[in-house]
């Protein structure tokens, strides 16, 4: 629908500069948003429906998802640039699997937990929040939206989507989509428009019970102080630097291979992925060669293109970042173990990076600042003290791996890494029921995909009766 005071803004694909669709926009809309969420709640049978009643809607939301993936993975390469291949075989089913999760899991919980207490008779009854509020990033945004408002959903509240205003479009499809399966109207409500005007009115908002931010930790700041003034509880996923800490006695090109991918996946949009490659000497030079032999040999291209593995960032501000770190480290004392940057695209004059190399000293700003492109910074370690430091240097806290064939040590070392998330011998491991969050600089407020964040939008409620 059109927007009230009649704004609009257009959406960009990162693959040739070219303008994608114009959407309606206004911050005063957002008031409108929690309204109708609001009405939905109490007013629509929503939050009152038994819960097999609710999860059969939401699987049937998933249905369509999947059924539709034609549609949702062109929406996705078209407006974040990303590999049509990916989007197929990754984003689209995974928010799917997500509903579908929470679905099934909502059935299976029990809203009452007795309490064992003596003179009394006492449980904890779970009731939804009702009004909860996503600001959805742009580097996954189907399926980030996926695992933000399923267990709200699930969970029986109503939900307000921001999606970022660089990615809005299959946030709006899967709105329609949730039309066709069902859902009352007012149950998903999305509001697009920029971060500082629809995001913080919509964070502002005293309307919201529960809240939901996935971004940068400069804006995460912004996002919790806003809540804070109001009481409303905050979940914040925010950003990383994950390191991969590299033993001797792994199969180098497999590693090597492996977090070369990692770099790659998204065009290192990705914020858990490892961009600290921590390598023990004895090795080094041979994974260093092994590494910069996969990465020369990625194929760069525009996102519909069937055959491309890599393919923009997402704006024109996104390529001066990640050229601006790049330039910058080099300046300050990075060696450029794999000389990346621009690169052009023929028939395509897109926003393009090529993969980069750089190592040196752990001090390096490329070594401790999230570029968030396909960027990693290499250091040396000599041993399992040394590399453990190496990696808890960071001030971020979301995930990192540890690569050996020694799994005594490797989960030793995978317990003393300081992160929501640590990963032997793999990156970028996500599966439904293994909670996933982060630490430090990296959230607050719990993590995304395991059975707590569904108890995360039912808010607890102590019944006592004295006996």
């Amino acid at each position: 629908m059109p927007a009230k005071a009649g704004g609009i803004f257009e959406t960009i694909d990162p693959g040739n500069g070219r303008s994608l669709a114009r959407i309606a926009a206004e911050t005063t809309d957002v008031e409108d948003a929690v309204q109708a969420a609001h009405e939905a709640f109490h007013h629509s049978g929503w939050a009152t429906m038994p819960s097999n009643d609710r999860a059969v809607i939401l699987h049937r939301l998933a249905d369509l998802v999947d059924q539709h993936t034609a549609i949702l993975a062109q929406l996705e390469s078209l407006d974040v640039g990303k590999p049509i291949a990916l989007t197929v075989a990754f984003d689209v089913p995974n928010c799917a699997q997500t509903l579908r999760y929470y679905a099934d899991l909502s059935v299976h919980s029990s809203p009452r937990q007795a309490i064992a207490v003596s003179g009394c008779e006492a449980y904890t009854a779970r009731v939804p929040y009702g009004v909860c509020a996503f600001i959805i990033p742009w580097n996954f945004p189907l399926l980030l939206l996926g695992w933000g408002v399923s267990p709200a959903l699930a969970a029986s509240n109503a939900v307000v989507i921001k999606p970022a205003e660089d990615t809005p479009l299959s946030a709006l499809y899967f709105a329609h989509l949730s039309e066709l399966a069902g859902l009352p109207a007012g149950v998903i409500n999305v509001i697009p428009g920029g971060g500082h005007t629809a995001g913080a009115a919509l964070a502002a908002h005293l309307g919201i019970r529960r809240m939901s931010f996935t971004g940068s930790p400069e804006v995460g700041r912004e996002v919790a102080v806003s809540c804070g003034r109001k009481l409303v509880p905050a979940k914040l996923e925010l950003g990383g630097k994950g390191a991969a800490l590299v033993f001797p006695d792994i199969d180098v090109e497999d590693a090597a291979g492996k977090l070369s991918s990692a770099i790659t996946l998204n065009s290192g949009q990705v914020c858990c992925t490892a961009t600290r490659w921590i390598i023990h000497e004895d090795i080094y030079d041979r994974f260093v060669q092994a590494a910069r032999a996969r990465l020369s040999e990625t194929r760069i291209g525009y996102g519909l293109d069937p055959v491309t593995q890599m393919g923009p960032v997402v704006s024109a501000k996104q390529k001066r970042r990640v050229l601006s770190y790049l330039k910058s480290g080099e300046e300050t004392g990075a060696e450029v173990v794999l000389r990346g940057g621009a690169e052009q695209i023929t028939g395509h004059d897109g926003f393009f990076v090529s993969p980069s190399l750089l190592a040196g000293d752990p001090g390096n700003s490329c070594a401790r600042e999230e570029i968030f492109g396909p960027v990693a910074y290499l250091m040396r370690f000599r041993n399992e003290k040394d590399g453990i430091d190496l990696v808890n240097r960071s001030s971020y806290g979301l995930a990192n791996s540890v690569w050996s064939g020694d799994l005594e040590r490797a989960r030793r070392v995978a317990e003393s890494m300081v992160a929501g998330n640590s990963w032997i011998n793999a990156h970028n491991v996500f599966k439904h029921g293994i909670p996933y969050g982060g630490c430090n600089e990296s959230g607050l407020g719990g993590g995304v995909l395991g059975p707590e964040t569904f108890f995360d939008y039912l808010r607890p409620r102590s019944i006592v009766r004295p006996i």
